[in-house]
């Protein structure tokens, strides 16, 4: 499965690691990244989501947790 955020779209970034003496290697930053169980307030459904730490605020923010 890939590491992407449902609710804010964030998914792995990829930049260059630099040593001391400025030779450039590929490293990846990750998403923090969780499942949550999220329940549909009209059908009673529960869906188990992706969500990362700043889609979760959102969520909150917006009464949907």
């Amino acid at each position: 499965m890939s590491r992407v955020c449902i609710v804010t779209g964030k998914k792995t970034s990829v930049w260059n690691r630099r040593s001391h003496s400025l030779r450039a290697t590929k490293r990846k930053f990750y998403p923090n990244l969780f499942y949550k169980n999220i329940k549909d307030p009209e059908t009673g459904l529960v869906y188990k989501i992706r969500v990362s730490a700043k889609g979760l605020r959102t969520l909150r923010k917006n009464w949907l947790i």
